[in-house]
């Protein structure tokens, strides 16, 4: 499997959760960065006024990104990651998505989350990547064991 880990962290908790995820995969890894990083302030979800709010309220919200570099067309499989927000992937992915050409890979989410699950991630993110198989995967919350990781990676049959 030639697999990517790119990840969006507000926080440093999903990124935790993609260095696990590469590092039993021997995949890259790739953080998606915001061309303004958020502060907390932005991230208060209790105000219909943050950054945060104020972006997940217009679907048609694309944060810029720090930079287009991603390795992408090297890799098949991509395991996109990011911290749950408003039951969906924060907009900044679909920002990525749309970046680049996913035709023909596999993108797997995986995500963080202080209480909901994925939600309607996959269906929710699929338009931002035509001609890709976007999976809904799984949260990976907390301490993450190798092998639970590598059974569920095993478990996908790419």
């Amino acid at each position: 499997m030639n697999a990517l880990v790119a990840y969006f962290s507000a926080t440093g908790t999903t990124a935790k959760a993609a260095n696990a995820l590469a590092n039993v995969v021997g995949a890259d890894l790739y953080e998606i960065k915001p061309a303004v990083p958020y502060t907390s302030a932005d991230l208060n979800w209790t105000d219909k006024l943050s950054r945060s709010s104020v972006e997940m309220r217009d679907k048609n919200s694309r944060p810029a990104l720090a930079d287009t570099n991603a390795p992408v067309a090297a890799h098949d499989v991509i395991f996109l990651g990011f911290p749950v927000w408003w039951y969906v992937a924060p907009t900044i992915i679909n920002s990525f998505l749309e970046s680049y050409d996913f035709s023909g890979k596999t993108i797997i989410l995986f995500a963080t989350s202080g209480g909901s699950g994925l939600g309607r991630s996959a269906s929710a993110l699929q338009a931002s990547a035509p001609g890709a198989r976007i999976l809904d995967g799984r949260l990976l919350n907390g301490r993450l064991n190798d092998e639970e990781l590598k059974t569920w990676v095993s478990g996908l049959n790419l």
